[in-house]
């Protein structure tokens, strides 16, 4: 049989041409494929806390960075609306409005909120700067620190549609929750392709948390009844059952997170300890921002410093509000506020959270007044652990 001799150019000329036919259908396939390895434009940050943690200053300190779109416990809303329902129950309605906050789809409202609306009828809106500045309202710059009371007077009549615009101009949205008591109900979130979610889990001293729940008693009494399912019914929680199922979420996420954790929350959780805050901002703040890509400008440095470095530990009447603050006193003031007592009940029903956060039990009232004795155990660095807790007797 003849054998057909075929020059080499040839066939180098064919395989180019198939090759470069494979490359091009291959380019023109993918553009409809979704592309699960590439990240979100926006990063997208929830900061995880409880109510009286200090999580409405750590909010600040990310909503008046330029870069960042904040809004503070949007969930407030959905509670609001079917509070007779048990925050299980609503637990899968705060995602959603959350992850719909996220992608800056202000819609999620229209179930909330469905009359005509302005800005002021967002829950908390005026804490955000976002909202107090361009495109949301003409009154501040981005780079401007703006103040509540400031936003309030000027801003609130711009409609509700700013809210929406304003969020899809930032490279973070950063939320701040205090509804979730299981970090398992954000896995489809931290799974979400269009979403680049990273947690930052704020935790306080429960006997502190406790003192500052003192102080905003019937502000919390409905949250109260829908943390302890009783039907739409207000609680004062003098038997600090609330307390419980706080220090209980504590304890769930942070074990969630940190024992043989999934591999999509690698590099996605931070701990992190009022106290240490408070006792060196800069640090802990610095840390807080490269978790979530972002830079400590010098003005707010000062502003920061200024905040922390206040006199006294603040008034009753200021419980809910972010005001220049001896910020160290504040962590400390339970100590001397607190009857023994009532520490001893909290360490009781706490005791687990109290541990493994890193935090000294107390066994006598002189130990409780000693401040010279530290109960803020060192933080082991650059780990999710902490210094292990030597029981006592």
């Amino acid at each position: 049989m003849a054998r057909i001799r075929i020059p080499s150019t040839i066939v180098i000329l064919v395989v180019m041409v198939q090759t470069g036919f494979l490359l091009f259908m291959y380019a023109r396939y993918s553009n409809f494929m979704p592309r699960s390895e590439e990240k979100p434009s926006q990063v997208h940050i929830l900061i995880l806390s409880s109510w009286r943690s200090g999580s409405s200053f750590v909010g600040q300190l990310f909503s008046q960075h330029p870069n960042v779109f904040y809004l503070m416990e949007p969930a407030w809303h959905v509670w609001v609306t079917m509070y007779q329902n048990s925050a299980k129950v609503l637990h899968m309605a705060v995602r959603d409005l959350v992850r719909s906050v996220f992608l800056c789809d202000m819609s999620v409202f229209d179930a909330y909120m469905p009359w005509k609306r302005n800005l002021s009828d967002l829950f908390q809106w005026a804490v955000s700067r976002a909202l107090c500045s361009a495109p949301a309202c003409d009154s501040f710059q981005r780079t401007d620190i703006t103040s509540e009371m400031a936003c309030k007077t000027l801003c609130g009549r711009y409609p509700f549609s700013k809210v929406e615009e304003a969020c899809k101009t930032y490279s973070h949205v950063v939320i701040k929750e205090v509804r979730f008591f299981d970090l398992k109900v954000l896995y489809p979130l931290l799974t979400d392709p269009s979403l680049n979610l990273k947690i930052i889990h704020l935790v306080r001293d429960p006997r502190a948390v406790v003192k500052s729940r003192e102080q905003s008693v019937k502000a919390l009494a409905r949250d109260n009844g829908i943390v302890l399912s009783t039907n739409g019914t207000n609680v004062e929680d003098g038997k600090y059952k609330v307390m419980q199922e706080i220090c209980r979420s504590h304890v769930q996420i942070y074990e969630t997170a940190t024992l043989k954790p999934p591999n999509f929350l690698k590099d996605r959780y931070l701990m992190i300890r009022f106290e240490d805050l408070v006792r060196d901002p800069l640090s802990e703040i610095s840390e807080m921002y490269k978790f979530a890509d972002l830079s400590l400008t010098p003005t707010l440095k000062s502003w920061i410093y200024n905040i922390t470095h206040g006199q006294g530990s603040g008034k009753k009447k200021e419980a809910f509000k972010i005001t220049s603050r001896d910020a160290v006193s504040v962590s400390q003031a339970w100590r001397n506020v607190l009857s023994f007592q009532k520490i001893k009940k909290i360490q009781e029903v706490c005791k687990g959270a109290i541990n493994m956060l890193g935090y000294q039990l107390l066994d006598s009232e002189k130990e409780q007044k000693d401040l010279s004795l530290d109960l803020v155990l060192p933080r082991r660095q650059n780990q999710f652990s902490w210094s292990s807790f030597n029981a006592k007797h």
